[in-house]
């Protein structure tokens, strides 16, 4: 124990943080979920325990089913593109026999897209899309289209946008997590592959990727945490609206609508349901690995 005590030392700044910004706000959200709390104008209503009255009314309402459509659409046209390109880039910069030079100067590129804040992000977007703005300007000239293309003002244009933006600031660090896993895949596995006459696509598929599954799980499953909690994207491209038709409209935004009406009873059962699929979309992630490593 005289040892073991600084192993706890050191791990006691984690613990601290986690209960206080994680763990705690899981119970007070939970706590509040079972009460009506919500304000109208001035006037306070509440706290009344109401019991599961919260859950029975959000899963009942069938906007919360649309949202999570759009939460879902959204992340796969952003997630199937990005695991994509992380893949062939990491399969190239791992790959020594190209001879590809000043690997680090890309690396380091594609990542500065994820040190930029999303509001800056979505702002510029927004910019570059507008009715007046240099995209459509770009299309006319090159006689594309004849008139302005308003981008959000149709429902899956919008979509790819938000999807484009989260891809674009996301492949980077997905690529340099796959990239660390393939340096660490030995050569001589892949030369013994070759002899035997696997072309690049059977070591690709047959050596890679089954050895590095473990960083593809780990990347799966907080991109869909990031994804399940998207928002400031979608909020700043539509300005809160979700327009057209609020097919954008996204369940934390929805969370964050209740919050600004001081909604705190019903905030507090979306926040609990949003972490009740989260857990089970990641365990159905972790049986669907376990089982497809059974079955070889």
């Amino acid at each position: 124990m005289k040892r073991s005590k600084w192993g706890f030392f050191f791990i006691a700044p984690y613990i601290i943080v986690y209960i206080i910004f994680t763990a705690l706000p899981i119970v007070i959200s939970l706590y509040r979920s079972l009460f009506v709390n919500y304000r109208i104008g001035l006037e306070q209503v509440g706290p009344f325990f109401c019991g599961l009255e919260n859950y029975a009314a959000l899963l009942s309402d069938k906007n919360i089913y649309i949202y999570l459509k759009n939460t879902g659409i959204m992340w796969i046209l952003g997630f199937v593109p990005q695991i994509i390109l992380s893949l062939v880039f990491a399969a190239w910069f791992s790959d020594h026999r190209l001879g590809l030079k000043g690997i680090r100067f890309f690396k380091t590129v594609i990542y500065f897209p994820n040190l930029i804040i999303a509001a800056s992000f979505a702002s510029l977007f927004f910019s570059f899309f507008a009715n007046s703005g240099p995209v459509n300007a770009l299309l006319m000239d090159m006689g594309i289209i004849d008139e302005p293309f308003m981008f959000f003002s149709n429902t899956w244009s919008t979509r790819f946008l938000v999807a484009f933006m989260n891809c674009t600031m996301w492949f980077g660090n997905t690529t340099l997590l796959l990239l660390a896993g393939m340096l660490g895949i030995e050569d001589s596995l892949r030369e013994a592959a070759e002899v035997d006459g696997a072309n690049s696509w059977q070591v690709f598929t047959r050596i890679t990727l089954p050895l590095i599954r473990p960083i593809l799980l780990y990347v799966m499953i907080t991109s869909l945490i990031g994804g399940i909690q998207m928002f400031d994207v979608p909020q700043i491209l539509t300005k809160g609206t979700g327009d057209p038709n609020r097919s954008t409209m996204t369940v934390l935004m929805y969370l964050n609508k209740h919050m600004f009406s001081k909604n705190y009873g019903i905030s507090g059962a979306l926040s609990c349901i949003l972490f009740l699929v989260t857990a089970m979309l990641s365990l159905v992630v972790y049986w669907f690995n376990f089982r497809t490593e059974d079955r070889r």
